[in-house]
């Protein structure tokens, strides 16, 4: 791992590069019921000798799903890559917190941080290990056990740092869902498909560098989601395959709580220091 590639996005590069980190191969597509039938993205039912049309529009309650999620008010997590990121974001304060782990010791580059947005400051405390840890540029300045408060000026849209709390989504889920090319009801709340990649880029959570490994495929990638019985999306899997010399595996997006998220609690002022330019060095 090279901080080149760290600075491309840390969350999208982590959670949603294959092969960044070391993982098992998984993911493999799940088999829909052969007996429902399939929805394009206008909710048209397909032919599949049913008797009867889907009731609803599939893709229009996959849409309706991610309303909620505006109103940053709630509780996610993210994995895959051998990554996780788990946080809450609460609008009403205008805070978030977002906790996640990059890989594993016995990496090249293992990483943890923890995060915290109370707008208008933000801190995280960052950990790095792994095997070539000790090569960074002043690395010994970044693993202080203590949360590094951060000059605005010098992160203000970089998405590795920052949080933007006009897009308080981190997965940007309601751009993926505008990206489904084919949907169907596979149970109560239960839906499976296809995501064209290549056109939920601004989502933050797919890097540029899988639409290009992905090729064609990023057209038409697999998907499956659960809604919460009031409608509301509770998970989706993006099934990632394989690409090149990357395995197959599955990205997973998880939220709860949505309306009972907390506000996140600034860290303690004798656990604070200003964070160094090695910081802003790893992260730009």
């Amino acid at each position: 791992m090279t901080l080149r590639r760290l600075s491309a996005g840390l969350v999208a590069a982590a959670l949603f590069t294959p092969g960044l980190a070391a993982c098992d191969a998984s993911g493999a597509p799940e088999a829909g019921s052969s007996a429902s039938p399939s929805v394009s993205a206008s909710g048209t039912v397909a032919a599949s000798g049913a008797a009867t049309p889907v009731p609803g529009d599939a893709k229009q309650a996959l849409l309706a799903s991610t309303r909620e999620i505006s109103n940053g008010n709630f509780r996610f997590t993210m994995s895959g890559a051998g990554s996780t990121a788990e946080g809450q974001v609460h609008e009403p304060s205008q805070s978030a917190e977002m906790r996640m782990t990059i890989g594993q010791p016995t990496d090249d580059l293992f990483m943890k941080l923890d995060l915290i947005h109370a707008k208008p400051d933000s801190w995280v405390k960052l950990e790095l290990g792994g095997t070539t840890a000790g090569s960074l540029p002043g690395v010994q300045k970044l693993n202080l056990g203590k949360y590094q408060h951060l000059d605005q000026t010098r992160i203000k849209g970089n998405r590795n740092l920052g949080f933007d709390f006009d897009k308080v989504d981190p997965a940007g889920s309601e751009v993926l869902t505008q990206g489904i090319t084919e949907v169907r009801q596979t149970g109560e709340g239960a839906y499976a498909g296809t995501i064209d990649v290549s056109k939920a880029a601004q989502a933050g959570s797919v890097d540029p560098a899988v639409v290009t490994a992905l090729g064609a495929q990023a057209k038409s990638v697999p998907f499956t989601a659960k809604l919460d019985p009031q409608g509301r999306l509770s998970e989706m899997v993006i099934q990632i395959p394989a690409a090149g010399q990357t395995k197959a595996q599955d990205i997973r997006i998880t939220y709860s709580d949505y309306g009972n998220a907390a506000a996140a609690q600034k860290p303690p002022a004798d656990q604070v220091v200003e964070a160094p330019a090695e910081l802003y060095n790893l992260f730009n």
